[in-house]
């Protein structure tokens, strides 16, 4: 395939993909898409460009690169664009987008037990360490078949997917997969497909064998089977590194570990496992938070500002751990009295899967907390916290912009790119107060204030000293993660994972 390559700032690793793809055919496949259609006003389909971690973090590729990328139908729009196609790939209508996008149109009920039932919540609470583990999760029956008629069956047809735009082509196939919705993908394409190169990339953490240990063997094991049929297997972190090599060693049989070169040996292949932390495109989050509209937020977020402002910026979800955030600044305001009436806590936070119970329950948690803070501390004149509960990404920046302490608590992150997205426009060097356990932390420890998420009196201590900590050592300690940020941008992400497949034996 070739590449049709605008933008040659980035020479060396336009220039790796224009190696490789001239002697190989990228397939790309995700649970969501690029772009979306979805039926206007008139029955006519409409499109737009498709949201989620991982479209942004690819959208290099889509805008400079021309290959395939495979996702679930989201909607009746993608169904109805992809029977127009003939359930072929349709060249993205998003103005600026090369790629072309085939849809995965699976049967609602399948792709219901698929999602609802094992991506979310199973695969994503225990990944995340969110389970009471003496309550739950409850794997009865209905996980059962979830696992064979739902996350089988649509991991089945994305292979199926993968293997005919593959046979479509005279060029081997480069096949990258990403996330948790998809790990039997690897091994079912490798059975049709042993000559391709197969890279999958997980964005959330990998935990530790002990926890896996909470789901039936038939679904661990098949999980790491499938990663073992790749040639790489990339994390965020080196903690997922090597909490993924000791679960292919407790749930696979005769498999050789190599923990010092990274390397699986399983069933005659070699499995590197490796970390490439995902990272931010600065240049654009810089002309976001720079740009008109941004302007005209920041005006707005700048009327709620105290004499100092803490800010965060989340999806309401429980591994957030928004809840011990406001109770840490409850403690703030009780130690610090002097900080009540000049110290607020802006949240910025985006309504995050509300059809599902935990997350409502959550969702009131989070209203309680703000309550409780208010009532206490509040009086006619200020309001300790201030919650913008929308999806607005551009006033979220603009928050970003302006905050004095920017707190990233965490329960456990793949990365958070919060983490990194804070620094880089911020303007008034602001400290950042980062979890131990979000994977930007291996980054960013260089500058941040470091705290146990579960520590609220930690936390609060950490909040106090982020808020009384000299300007010069507010501006090292900005200019260090800046520079760690920099260095270690989106565009060095995608070159190091290419790097790493140019460099295969083979």
């Amino acid at each position: 395939m070739s590449s049709t390559i605008a933008n040659r700032e980035h020479g060396a690793l336009w220039g790796l993909v224009d190696d490789l793809l001239g002697r190989q055919r990228l397939i790309l496949a995700s649970n969501r898409g690029p772009m979306e259609f979805h039926t206007g006003p008139n029955g006519e389909l409409q499109h737009r460009r498709g949201s989620g971690g991982i479209v942004t973090a690819l959208s290099g590729l889509t805008n400079y690169v021309d290959f395939t990328w495979i996702a679930s139908a989201m909607g009746e729009g993608d169904r109805r664009a992809s029977e127009e196609q003939g359930g072929k790939a349709v060249r993205s209508p998003v103005a600026g987008q090369q790629v072309s996008v085939r849809f995965v149109t699976t049967p609602r009920r399948a792709y219901h037990k698929y999602y609802n039932i094992i991506c979310n919540p199973l695969l994503w609470f225990l990944q995340h360490y969110m389970w009471s583990s003496p309550y739950t999760p409850r794997v009865d029956a209905v996980v059962y078949d979830a696992w064979d008629t739902g996350y089988r069956l649509v991991n089945r047809e994305f292979a199926n997917a993968i293997v005919d735009e593959a046979r479509g082509s005279s060029l081997r196939p480069l096949v990258m997969v990403h996330d948790y919705h998809l790990y039997l993908v690897p091994g079912m394409v490798r059975e049709q497909l042993p000559e391709a190169r197969i890279h999958h990339f997980l964005h959330i953490p990998w935990p530790a064998s002990s926890y896996w240990q909470l789901l039936p063997g038939m679904i661990r094991t098949a999980i790491c089977d499938s990663l073992c049929q790749a040639d790489i297997v990339g994390f965020q972190a080196q903690r997922d590194v090597r909490a993924f090599l000791e679960s292919c060693e407790t749930f696979l049989e005769d498999v050789q570990i190599d923990y010092r070169e990274h390397v699986v040996r399983y069933r005659g292949r070699e499995t590197r496992v490796r970390a490439y932390p995902i990272s931010i495109d600065v240049d654009e989050i810089r002309q976001i938070a720079t740009s008109p509209r941004a302007a005209e937020y920041e005006e707005r977020v700048g009327a709620e500002l105290g004499k100092q402002t803490i800010v965060r910026v989340d999806r309401a979800e429980p591994s957030k751990n928004i809840v011990r955030g406001f109770q840490a600044y409850e403690v703030l305001l009780e130690q610090h009295p002097e900080l009540c009436g000049n110290v607020r806590f802006l949240a910025f936070l985006v309504p995050s899967r509300t059809h599902i119970r935990q997350y409502q329950r959550y969702a009131e948690e989070i209203d309680a907390a703000v309550r409780h803070v208010n009532d206490r501390f509040g009086t006619a004149e200020w309001q300790p916290v201030r919650v913008f509960y929308e999806n607005n990404y551009v006033q979220a920046v603009a928050g970003m912009r302006l905050y004095d302490v920017l707190l990233v608590n965490a329960v456990i992150d793949g990365m958070n790119l919060v983490a990194k997205e804070g620094p880089v426009v911020n303007t008034k060097h602001g400290v950042l107060v980062l979890s131990e356990s979000a994977g930007a932390y291996e980054q960013l420890k260089v500058g941040a204030l470091p705290v146990a998420p579960a520590d609220i009196e930690g936390t609060a201590r950490a909040l106090y000293q982020a808020l009384s900590m000299p300007a010069e050592e507010r501006a090292e300690r900005s200019r260090l993660m800046i520079e760690s940020i920099e260095r270690e941008d989106i565009t060095h992400w995608l070159q190091r994972q290419l790097e790493d497949v140019k460099a295969l034996p083979g």
